[in-house]
């Protein structure tokens, strides 16, 4: 690798961001504007695929040269949350995304669990799209660690060899998916809140919020697979369940587990990050008009009167008025409540 280099054209550099984004090394950097390459570069090439800019070159090496992505690649794989003993909602959300998307690639929908105890929610994806089920169980899997979980992905990726893969934006998510990412080599694109499929390319086409949310970007990856991405919570309706037929697949993990091990003692949760405002009817939100950090337990008693969860603008979380677990919309959490109601919020 010592006669390669990763090359920033400085006049198509916007400066966006996205390249800093998706690296999984943390080898580049958005600095005054310009993105600047640092010395643990591996030069995957994952952030020259994901700039639409044409900002970034990989010049020397075989890693320059190779242009075509790989073959043998095929089907789409949802992961399957689970989390406290409880399936995910976006699970359910990304397998009706993944059935769209499915259609236009004719291939079929598989969904992986990771865990134990988890096969029981097997019958539930196929209900809500999946074509089958990979299980991974463990008795060591019943708290996530992501070193471990990610390990054990990498090989189903590995083994069945999926095209695209999509999770949720979650807090798992966002731990896991980079992770399963690099050890793949291959690139993510995350918070997305759209995707299609290219025509002629087959492409996934893998939109997200760019610019702090002022503009949406189309993301390609065009020579790794697979394509990975994650999706924020609400973004998608799940479809309606279908009494279906599918195949349970029982993979067998005992052997894997990283270099390293890590135990989880205790899980002690911090102010704010109880907030489930994705799955709340009720949502009483407040903006920079609610005018100071005390002025936001107005917000708070009247959630209380409602039953109802508390959100704010990113205004509000800027100031310090609250913490970042309860802002909604492209820089926060998407939220589809029943009832909403904005207290001193200007915009859309």
């Amino acid at each position: 690798m010592a006669d390669q280099k990763l090359i920033v054209i400085v006049e198509n550099c916007t400066g966006c961001g996205i390249c800093e984004g998706v690296c999984p090394y943390g080898a580049i950097e958005v600095v005054d504007g310009i993105a600047v390459v640092y010395e643990n570069c591996t030069f995957c090439g994952i952030c020259v695929e994901s700039c639409s800019f044409e900002a970034l070159e990989l010049v020397g090496g075989e890693g320059a040269e190779k242009k075509e992505a790989p073959t043998g690649y095929s089907g789409i794989m949802v992961y399957g949350e689970v989390l406290n003993g409880k399936l995910s909602r976006v699970s359910l959300e990304i397998l009706g995304v993944a059935r769209r998307l499915a259609e236009k690639r004719k291939c079929d929908v598989t969904a992986l669990l990771i865990g134990n105890d988890v096969k029981r929610f097997a019958p539930d994806l196929i209900r809500y799209g999946a074509d089958r089920v990979i299980v991974a169980e463990r008795n060591d899997l019943d708290r996530f660690v992501d070193e471990r979980y990610a390990d054990i992905f990498s090989k189903v990726v590995e083994q069945y060899r999926p095209e695209i893969v999509i999770g949720g934006a979650t807090a798992v998510g966002r731990a896991l998916f980079p992770r399963v990412a690099a050890i793949l080599k291959t690139g993510l694109t995350a918070d997305c809140t759209d995707f299609d499929i290219e025509e002629g390319t087959g492409l996934l086409l893998q939109t997200r919020p760019a610019f702090g949310g002022n503009i949406m970007a189309t993301i390609k990856t065009e020579y790794t697979r697979p394509q990975m991405a994650t999706v924020r919570p609400r973004v998608f309706k799940p479809l309606p369940p279908e009494n279906r037929e599918g195949e349970i697949i029982e993979f067998h993990c005992d052997g894997y587990s990283p270099s390293f091990y890590k135990a989880v003692i205790d899980v002690l949760v911090t102010e704010g990050e109880n907030v489930n405002l994705e799955d709340a009817d009720i949502i009483v939100s407040g903006g920079r008009g609610v005018g100071s950090k005390e002025n936001f337990k107005i917000i708070f008693d009247l959630a209380k009167e409602l039953n109802a969860a508390v959100g704010a603008s990113r205004a509000a979380v800027d100031a310090g008025w609250i913490p970042y677990p309860h802002q909604v919309g492209q820089t926060g959490k998407t939220v589809s409540p029943k009832v909403y109601i904005a207290c001193g919020t200007s915009g859309a």
